[in-house]
């Protein structure tokens, strides 16, 4: 391979505001795996967001993007794979498997897609110093015409139209909204866009806590809400605290500690079995076999108020949730998936529409 930006090279990052900023380029912020594609001639490879490959775990979207990009040039986008027409996030951490029957079995079953939002290179001519707004010219131009399952992300200049994206595309499983100055030349590794997500709240169950790497203090909470059958569900985690709040978190359970897990609702978790029909922490999982999966058990009896973006198939908080406060006018058992709002269906579909 020998083009004028080489592999690996880490994609241009986006910071969080709260709101979205006027006079930029606007694009969907898709839920996916952030990769960069390499092609020189038959040679074709996909960079992760760290720069490691991922070209081995999507064989299928490898032969569709030799076929439909230019023979040189290097692509920033997202892999995403769609079920009943919405992003299905869980779909794409399955292809990360040492088997490669198994890869190219779900290759089969669920193809993925790439959405093309930026260009580095084409043919002998580094990109990274032109401006946002020529480079996305040029994208538009180059793939026009290009059939599924390579798009191009549809984008807008109007911030009126990308808060009505922000508003109606959730439904089908994007994260919110980016924004990018049109002078931007491209920056691998920095932080230069602008990330607009959505954010909600939850009143959730703490039932237990892992220390933090540094010592006898709290690493993260483990959060439950319980479903129509009364059984507490584990959601995910809460994690971003200071070293002194961690302390305290310590000391403000302390009185629910339980010495082991013998009678709590997820007193199962060291069975892999169990996980087949209960959502629990320490699930087994290749992303984090190298990690410790023991956790202090309290009695699920404190609830918290936590922000998050949305559910991962409506059972689970997608990312790490952020604590707000604890809520002790609230019960336990009145902290149900029945709380969470469900965003408005929305057809992937519509949404990868023809360039422009």
């Amino acid at each position: 391979m020998d083009l004028p930006v080489m592999p690996p090279v880490k994609p241009m990052l986006a910071k969080a505001v709260a709101k979205i900023p006027p006079d930029m380029h606007y694009e969907a912020k898709w839920d996916g795996f952030r990769a960069i594609v390499f092609r020189d001639g038959a040679e074709t490879e996909l960079g992760s967001r760290t720069g490691k490959p991922l070209t081995r775990y999507f064989p299928e979207l490898v032969e569709a993007l030799r076929e439909r990009l230019p023979e040189r040039c290097v692509m920033d986008g997202e892999i995403l794979i769609a079920r009943r027409g919405r992003l299905d996030f869980d779909a794409l951490t399955e292809r990360i498997h040492p088997a490669d029957s198994r890869v190219r079995m779900l290759a089969e079953r669920n193809p993925a897609s790439f959405v093309a939002f930026d260009m580095l290179a084409l043919a002998d001519t580094s990109l990274l110093d032109v401006p946002l707004g020529d480079r996305r010219a040029l994208l538009v131009k180059t793939l026009s015409g290009v059939t599924a399952p390579a798009h191009v992300a549809p984008a807008t200049t109007d911030r009126e139209t990308a808060q009505q994206w922000f508003e109606r595309y959730e439904g089908a499983g994007l994260d919110g909204v980016v924004a990018k100055p049109l002078t931007l030349p491209y920056l691998p590794d920095e932080r230069a866009m602008y990330k607009i997500k959505h954010e909600r709240t939850a009143d959730v169950v703490v039932a237990g806590y892992r220390f933090h790497k540094s010592g006898p203090v709290v690493g993260s909470l483990l959060l439950g809400l319980y479903d129509t059958t009364g059984a507490l569900q584990h959601v995910g985690v809460s994690a971003a605290f200071t070293m002194k709040r961690r302390a305290e978190l310590v000391e403000e359970l302390e009185p629910l500690r339980l010495e082991d897990a013998a009678g709590h609702p997820w007193a199962a978790w060291t069975r892999e079995s169990a996980h087949e029909s209960a959502r629990l922490p320490g699930a087994p999982s290749r992303w984090s076999a190298k990690k410790d999966p023991s956790w202090v058990p309290v009695r699920p009896e404190r609830v918290a108020e936590v922000a998050y973006d949305h559910m991962e198939n409506g059972v689970r908080f997608r990312h790490t949730a952020r604590f707000r406060r604890w809520r002790p006018d609230r019960t336990a058992e009145s902290c149900t998936y029945g709380q969470l709002e469900e965003p408005v269906g929305y057809d992937l579909a519509e949404i990868l529409g023809p360039p422009g």
